[in-house]
C-alpha cells in the first residue's frame, strides 16, 4: 500500500495478495472447486487498498461492524467474493486546529479488539494498547462498543532515532531485545522530567560517558518514546481515561513488558493490567471471524 501511494498504481498490492492467498490456499490444502470465504480487514479498505469503505462512526461495537462490512470480487486475486470490514473513526463533525486532538482513525486495529474482547472474555470500560510502528489506545465502552481511539506514531519515531540520526552509532543501529527493567523507567522519568528531545540525546551521553551495554542504552531510549505514549493515554481529550479503566496490552513480548513495566510504576493507573499472553493465536483473526459470524457470513 506504501507503493501504490507513492506510484498511485495498485499492482504492486494486488500481486502481493494474490500470491498470499495463493500460499494461504496451498498450505491449505484445499481442492481448486473449493469455495472459500475471504476475510479482509486493514489499511486495505482504505484509499490506498484494494476496496475502499467509508470508516464507521464510533462508538461501534460487533454489530455495527458487521453490519457496515462490503463484500467484492477482484478477479486478480479471486473469483470469489472478498467480504471487507470497514474501519472506525471518532467522529464524524468538522476538524479543525482547536479540536483536532480529539479526532481519530482507525483501521485493522478494531478487528483486533474484537478479538482481544473474544479472547479474553473482556468487559468494559476498558482500554485496549496496541503498540507497533503507530501506537493506537482503545477506550472500549461498557457495551464493548469501541467508543474512540487515540494514534502516535511512536514506533516509527523510535525506528527512525535509532537508525537515522546521531544516536545510530551509539545503539549500533539496534533496538532493544531484552527487557532491562532498571534502564526502561529511567529512561521514562527524564523524558516526563525534561522532554523526548533530550533524553535522546542523554543516550549519547550515556554512551560516551557510562558503562552500559547498547541494550540497556536502548532500553532507555524505548522508555523515553514510550513515555509520550502515556502522556496521551492520560491527557488525550479523546480517550478521557479513568485511572481506575481495565487496561489490555496487546503486541510484541517486549514492548508488551515495557508498557507493564511503565503503567506499573505510575500512579496514575489504579486499574486492572492484562497482557496478552504470547502463544494468543491471532487477534485479528480472532476478530474477522467474530464480526463475520454476527453477518451470518459463515
Amino acid at each position: 500500500m506504501r507503493d501504490t501511494a507513492i506510484t498511485g498504481s495498485k499492482e504492486t498490492l494486488t500481486r502481493g495478495v494474490q500470491v498470499a492467498v495463493q500460499a494461504a490456499l496451498a498450505q491449505a490444502a484445499l481442492p481448486p472447486e473449493a469455495k472459500v470465504t475471504y476475510l479482509s480487514a486493514g489499511m486495505i479498505t482504505s484509499n490506498v487498498g484494494l476496496c475502499e469503505i467509508p470508516h464507521v462512526v464510533a462508538p461501534a461495537g460487533i454489530n455495527e461492524l458487521a453490519a457496515g462490512m462490503v463484500q467484492q470480487v477482484i478477479l486478480e486475486v479471486s473469483d470469489q467474493p472478498i467480504w471487507f470490514v470497514p474501519g472506525i473513526r471518532n467522529n464524524d463533525g468538522a476538524v479543525a486546529p482547536e479540536n483536532v486532538e480529539k479526532m481519530d482513525v482507525m483501521r485493522g486495529e478494531e478487528v483486533e479488539t474484537i478479538g482481544a474482547i473474544a479472547a479474553l472474555d473482556i468487559r468494559g470500560p476498558a482500554l485496549i494498547i496496541q503498540p507497533g510502528s503507530h501506537s493506537k489506545f482503545i477506550k472500549v465502552d461498557a457495551d464493548n462498543r469501541i467508543e474512540r481511539c487515540v494514534t502516535t506514531i511512536a514506533g516509527e519515531l523510535l525506528d527512525v532515532i535509532t537508525q537515522r540520526t546521531i544516536l545510530a552509532s551509539s545503539l549500533k543501529h539496534q533496538f532493544a531485545n531484552e527487557v532491562e527493567a532498571q534502564y526502561l523507567l529511567q529512561g521514562a522519568r527524564d523524558c516526563a522530567a525534561v522532554g523526548l528531545a533530550r533524553s535522546c540525546f542523554s543516550v549519547r551521553i550515556l554512551d560516551m560517558f557510562a558503562s552500559l551495554s547498547d541494550n540497556q542504552k536502548a532500553n532507555y531510549l524505548l522508555d523515553a518514546v514510550l513515555q509520550t505514549d502515556i502522556l496521551a493515554i492520560k491527557n488525550s481529550k479523546a480517550l478521557n481515561i479513568f485511572p481506575d479503566a481495565t487496561l489490555v496490552i496487546c503486541g510484541k513480548k517486549i514492548l508488551k513488558n515495557a508498557f507493564e513495566i511503565l503503567i506499573k510504576d505510575d500512579a496514575f493507573f489504579t486499574g486492572d493490567v492484562v497482557v496478552i499472553d504470547d502463544n494468543q493465536p491471532s487477534l485479528s483473526g480472532l476478530g474477522a471471524l467474530e464480526i463475520a459470524r454476527v453477518r451470518k457470513i459463515i
